[in-house]
């Protein structure tokens, strides 16, 4: 079914072009130009981004960090980058998620809490970097506290609801 979605939107795309008048094929180009200007806006903020998180990975200052909060909150280690990575990554998380699947079986409470918490959280991170940088916001502070703090709100809640339903 995708198989033909994606070619039909380009097809009543092209078909409205015409019925408008549209030269379609400068109009593209035309997009295609103003899009290298926000990849250039864009792209300081993601590769500083994708810096700290190498930096903190290779330091292994999150694993050390992930140990450590598994027993403070009495949780298994699996799930703790999970919850911090949702923050960051909307496809690291999916691939820790996918782990965690392999691991211990998405019907497992480890899987259901992961599920939860890859339901219920928001890859702030990521949108505070992509959306404010590209409009050239630089003032994050109060945006980021609510987000991070909802964040923390949705794991808590979601260690909490799964085990005491499960």
């Amino acid at each position: 079914m995708s198989k033909i979605i994606i070619p039909l939107m380009v097809l009543v795309v092209i078909v409205h072009g015409l019925i408008k008048k549209v030269n379609i094929y400068d109009t593209f180009i035309e997009g295609a130009k103003e899009s290298f200007d926000m990849v250039f806006t864009i792209f300081p903020s993601i590769l500083g981004m994708m810096l700290a998180i190498n930096v903190l990975i290779d330091s292994n200052v999150l694993s050390n960090l992930f140990n450590l909060l598994s027993n403070l909150i009495n949780i298994d280690v699996d799930i703790i980058p999970i919850g911090l990575m949702r923050s960051i990554s909307g496809s690291a998380s999916l691939a820790l998620l996918s782990n965690i699947f392999s691991k211990h079986g998405p019907d497992s409470l480890i899987g259901l809490i992961a599920s939860v918490i890859q339901g219920s959280s928001e890859t702030t991170l990521y949108v505070i970097t992509l959306y404010f940088g590209s409009i050239g916001i630089k003032k994050i502070r109060y945006a980021l506290i609510v987000g991070i703090l909802a964040d923390l709100i949705a794991v808590l809640v979601s260690i909490i609801i799964i085990k005491s339903l499960f």
